[in-house]
């Protein structure tokens, strides 16, 4: 469920509002208590969990986990019937100093004794902070004659340390990057400072070295991050596809403030250690520190070099499935292409009446290899003729060679690069206003509700194609259409005198 500001609106894309064991805000006697819960997630499910293990193998170890913690074994530990994990891949955002390094050392625990994994492995973006967690288990397990009763040997190998247990499970730290590959099958790989991980191949180099395990997790646990934070974009934007309906067995849990409000209260929802672990005054202390400083590290909130793009309640109020395009109607049509190529999308648009309009999704290609600009051109051709075309939009980036077939057949194109920050905006206004109307396309929903918001110049914006990290071009020709559909049908549209 999206939760509203009192004006009804939202600042988020999705929201999912869950039942809290404890309120943020308490009586004005009592302590401030962070969150136990996160502010966003994919959506919860019924399935038994082997978080109960987790949390009794802590009591074994005089470990006292705080409400939150417990919140993220329970769901994290979900399994099917099967006894595979429920969610492959899980990815926690929560601000510094909540405990998510003890957290994740406690899972790596239970993997090497409850969960018997036979690898494990763990990797930072700074091999240091790795080194630092290893140093930290081996003391956790050194003190504890139960553990190190189990323990084989220990090797202390600059960039590549581990763990061996007699029952032959096994954890060790490897650097970023592509230094993970050539290890065999681990069964648990763990990622922390997600946000620093800005290319494909460090993350693919520990992804995909698990498609032979038994039954393989990917564990993440980060900060919020911005534009350059290219997985933790992607695994987010994910999340919130899911929670639109697309199908995606990935967990996202997110502790972050409602608002970019520089309060103790608004921060209880990002720190969730407030109150168990955290002081309010060292929280109040961080206050008037560099702003987007405080907005990633103490309120959890994306800089604003990332912003979710439309509201996902203003959306869907704009659907209405009984409506479709006219076959006798004037129509725009805009194409684009996601950058990898991979990608694309056909969008057309009519006038309903002076001020509304509606937009349908037509058609979309996929390839995962490269998409071809014939195919597309070909196909596109056929809308050109159904409909009384006004004219094609497109993008010169993106869609530029398939443009270049379209306008021999007589096809009227026009480049829309310029024009595209503010295509965004009225596209923005338009669904805001409710002048737009559309669908209830789900493939569409997907797109739009995974679109991102990328700054551009003094106050303007754009969909960022690559900042989604994740195919919005639906979204982007619905924008280049909206631009045509919201012009007036005369050359004066206001009153004056």
């Amino acid at each position: 469920m999206t939760k509203a500001k009192p004006d009804g609106s939202s600042n988020e894309a999705v929201v999912i509002e869950l039942n809290r064991e404890a309120p943020v805000l308490l009586p004005e006697s009592a302590p401030l208590i962070g969150s136990p819960t996160p502010r966003i997630s994919t959506p919860l499910n019924d399935l038994p969990s082997r978080g109960q293990e987790v949390i009794e193998f802590c009591k074994e170890l005089d470990i006292d986990l705080m409400p939150w913690q417990k919140f993220y074994f329970e769901h994290a530990l979900k399994v099917r019937e099967d006894g595979r994990w429920a969610h492959p891949i899980v990815t926690t955002v929560v601000s510094r100093q909540s405990g998510k390094s003890t957290m994740m050392m406690i899972r790596i625990l239970a993997g090497l004794y409850l969960f018997e994994e036979p690898l494990q492995i763990a990797s930072a973006h700074r091999l240091a902070t790795s080194f630092e967690q290893f140093r930290t288990i081996v003391n956790m397990i050194e003190t504890n004659e139960k553990l190190s009763s189990q323990v084989k040997r220990i090797y202390w190998s600059h960039g590549a340390e581990e763990i061996q247990l007699k029952n032959g499970n096994r954890f060790m730290i490897k650097a970023g990057g592509a230094s993970a590959r050539g290890v065999s099958k681990p069964e648990t790989v763990y990622l922390d400072e997600l946000r620093e991980m800005h290319d494909l191949e460090s993350f693919a180099s520990l992804r995909y070295t698990l498609l032979a395990a038994k039954n393989p997790q990917v564990l993440g646990f980060s900060s919020a991050g911005d534009q350059h934070s290219t997985i933790l974009n992607s695994l987010r934007d994910r999340a919130i596809a899911a929670s639109g309906g697309a199908k995606d067995d990935a967990a996202y849990f997110e502790w972050s403030s409602p608002t970019d409000e520089i309060t103790l209260e608004n921060a209880a929802f990002a720190n969730p250690a407030l109150g168990h672990t955290i002081h309010p005054d060292n929280l109040r202390s961080t206050f008037n520190d560099p702003k987007d400083v405080v907005m990633t590290e103490v309120l959890s909130r994306w800089v604003a070099t990332i912003q979710s793009a439309i509201d996902s309640t203003s959306w869907k109020n704009c659907a209405d499935p009984t409506l479709d395009l006219d076959p006798e109607k004037s129509t725009w049509l805009a194409v684009d292409l996601s950058p990898d190529r991979r990608h694309a999308a056909l969008v057309g648009a009519q006038k309903l009446g002076e001020e509304t309009f509606v937009v349908k999704l037509l058609h979309t290609w996929e390839n995962v290899l490269q998409l071809d600009d014939r195919a597309i051109a070909n196909d596109l051709a056929v809308y050109a003729r159904k409909y009384p075309l006004e004219h094609v939009a497109y993008s010169r980036r993106t869609s530029g060679a398939v443009a270049a077939r379209l306008q021999p057949a007589g096809i009227r194109i026009v480049e829309m690069d310029s024009d595209y920050p503010q295509s965004c905006d009225e596209m923005l206004g338009a669904i805001n206003s409710g002048r737009l109307r559309h669908l209830n396309q789900e493939a569409l929903n997907i797109q739009i509700l995974s679109s991102v918001k990328l700054p551009r110049g003094d106050g303007g914006w754009i969909i960022g194609r690559r900042a989604s990290q994740a195919a919005v071009c639906a979204s982007v020709a619905t924008a280049l259409v909206t631009h045509f559909a919201t012009r007036p049908a005369t050359e004066v549209d206001i009153l004056t005198g």
